[in-house]
């Protein structure tokens, strides 16, 4: 079972499900996903998101045992995850290492070795600076196909981790960006259902229903 914590903002839950819903119709192995709800957490710190901070609370919650990934809710996956997990290097943290401006992007996708994450508790998280990682003995390189930025990177076509730096495309604003289409796909697949005949016509609760509809008082 592969561990994975998304940082949620209930301001765009769309985002969030969607993303959901590419993890789990791409994995070739049992997920559990979790998202990070600062009201069930043992920190109140906050920044420019309620997950700014918690998502550092990983190890924590894993009670600093095996393997998992945390990710923004503004992303697609569009690999499978299984991937990503597999290409861990054993360090304590493994991100995509990026420099300059948008060094401040490589916690937005981490896989945690949490055996090597005690320093985590939720009082270090609350009072220091875990965004420099400088809680990590060793820093791994994960390949930047695992945290495309949208907006800023370079066109990448083998990319299998998208994320929407500058907001996802269900914003008017982002309808025309690099991987819009794919994420309006995933969005379709994700709202998407059978008939109601499909699932429940062969079910002893269908014949209430069809009665209803045809006005036909129940015996």
């Amino acid at each position: 079972m592969l561990r994975i914590f998304i940082g949620i903002d209930e301001r765009q839950l769309v985002a969030y499900h969607v993303l959901v819903s590419s993890i789990q119709r791409l994995s070739s192995k049992p997920v559990a996903i979790t998202p990070l709800l600062l009201n069930q957490l043992p920190i109140t710190r906050q920044g420019l998101t309620t997950f700014t901070y918690s998502r550092y609370l990983v190890p924590y919650l894993c009670n600093y045992k095996g393997q998992a990934l945390f990710m923004d809710s503004d992303a697609l996956l569009l690999g499978d995850v299984v991937e990503l997990f597999e290409s861990a290097t054993g360090a304590s943290v493994d991100v995509v290492p990026f420099t300059g401006p948008f060094s401040f992007e490589r916690p937005s996708v981490m896989l945690f070795n949490n055996e090597r994450c005690l320093k985590l508790t939720p009082e270090f998280i609350s009072t220091d600076t875990p965004q420099n990682l400088n809680w990590a003995e060793e820093v791994g390189a994960l390949s930047p196909d695992w945290n495309h930025l949208v907006g800023y990177a370079p066109s990448n076509p083998n990319a299998k981790l998208i994320h929407y730096t500058q907001g996802v495309p269900g914003y008017k604003e982002c309808r025309e960006c690099e991987y819009a289409p794919e994420w309006f796909k995933e969005r379709e697949i994700m709202l998407s259902h059978c008939s109601w005949l499909e699932i429940m016509g062969k079910s002893v609760h269908a014949q209430p229903v069809l009665n209803r509809l045809n006005g036909i008082a129940d015996v």
